[in-house]
């Protein structure tokens, strides 16, 4: 079958985003589809390979490196007139993904929506929150514009669902376990990092920015550090947050972006993992974790809730429980078997976590959509009852 799949953000750019709308694109190629790639055009690229089609584009304010799609509603509208895709996954809410929505529905072809970013929440952590209802209607909008919304847990389908979102679908994600593996450990890392082998080392991975709440895994680190003075707090990533951190915690290891089998040395080289974000859809930082022997701290939402046994792979943290997650980090780094058995729990959690099983849902939903859509009745956005809610397993 033949596939297009649009985004605003794909690799080299680095984001839970980007590395998920990959590795859909690249399992259905594997399966033997054709798919073609809408995306926007980065600073000084010039050439495309044969199957993308690259679109003017801007930078995305407060997020550096990241640029947006601008609309292209003609453009996708003869591309895909010219070479008709069986179905169509959006995978962004930009003006890009909006011209995407409105290209299909002129042509009649099926199309898909993926929820990854919470934006609503992100309102609040950038000092807006009175844009919170703003930001949520109108996702539910672009949204409910396509035939189908995937979404990573039961618990974001639920929640959509009860905010009027239509057709929801639960796609399941998984982790590259021969990638994130405890034997990529590196004592010669952790000993530039200033660790020895018996020093805890804390690490964060992801995005430095105000959405990740980062200021709660500092507070956690330092009340572990009162308890094992030696400790260490390594820092994966960047973002507009970074500098402040470094200027204000000399002391802390930041390493930048890692990619690759570098991500996963430095995964695999941590002890405790702190993931103090509420702002996540799923957070697949958290199953790289868990494949890689770390034992995390998290919040009860999102990939924690979903993989994540509390006390026996980490702490699965009620979410407004701020004094909990510092507890938590407290008693899982400053206890050394407690820390073993809980990689090695985590570890065993989720082996069975295939990629390949992914794309086969991934490509069941698409398929499933070309045969069925073109039956269907024009879309009101109207609510989704209980009942109406598919889902891929």
């Amino acid at each position: 079958m033949r596939y297009a799949i649009v985004t605003e953000t794909y690799p080299p750019e680095i984001n839970g985003v980007a590395l998920t709308v990959q590795g859909l694109e690249q399992g259905l190629r594997a399966r033997g589809h054709q798919v073609a790639l809408v995306r926007p055009r980065q600073l000084h690229e010039r050439s495309s390979a044969a199957h993308e089609l690259l679109v003017r584009s801007l930078p995305l304010p407060r997020y550096p490196g990241l640029r947006v799609g601008l609309p292209a509603t003609r453009r996708l509208t003869e591309a895909w007139r010219a070479q008709p895709p069986d179905a169509i996954y959006v995978a962004t809410e930009g003006p890009l993904g909006w011209s995407a929505l409105r290209a299909a529905r002129r042509l009649g072809v099926p199309v898909a929506t993926g929820f990854h970013t919470r934006f609503d929440e992100y309102m609040r952590d950038y000092g807006a929150p009175f844009l919170v209802g703003t930001a949520l209607r109108w996702m539910r909008r672009f949204h409910n514009g396509a035939d189908a919304t995937l979404v990573p847990t039961r618990e974001l389908a639920e929640f959509l669902r009860t905010q009027g979102f239509s057709d929801v679908v639960r796609l399941p994600r998984a982790v590259d376990t021969a990638l994130f593996d405890p034997s990529r450990r590196s004592e010669t890392l952790r000993q530039a990092w200033g660790a020895d082998a018996a020093d805890p080392v804390a690490i964060y991975v992801g995005r430095i920015a105000p959405e990740k709440n980062l200021d709660l895994a500092v507070r956690a680190f330092r009340a572990l550090q009162q308890q094992r003075p030696q400790a260490r707090f390594v820092w994966v990533g960047d973002g507009p947050a970074r500098a402040r951190l470094q200027r204000e915690h000399p002391d802390f290891v930041f390493c930048g972006v890692q990619r690759g089998a570098a991500l996963a040395e430095h995964f695999a080289s941590g002890d405790l993992f702190l993931f103090p974000s509420r702002s996540e859809t799923f957070g697949n930082v958290t199953l790289e974790a868990m494949a890689s022997g770390v034992p995390t701290v998290a919040f009860d939402y999102g990939a924690a809730h979903e993989h994540l046994r509390d006390g026996e792979h980490g702490a699965a943290v009620a979410d407004t429980d701020d004094a909990g997650f510092v507890a938590a980090a407290v008693r899982i780094g400053g206890d050394d078997a407690l820390r073993g058995a809980m990689s090695r729990a985590g570890r065993a959690a989720i082996s069975g976590l295939r990629p390949e099983q992914v794309a086969a849902d991934f490509d069941a939903l698409l398929s499933g959509l070309a045969e069925t859509a073109p039956r269907r009745p024009p879309r009101h956005g109207a609510a989704l009852s209980v009942q109406d809610e598919r889902e891929v397993v």
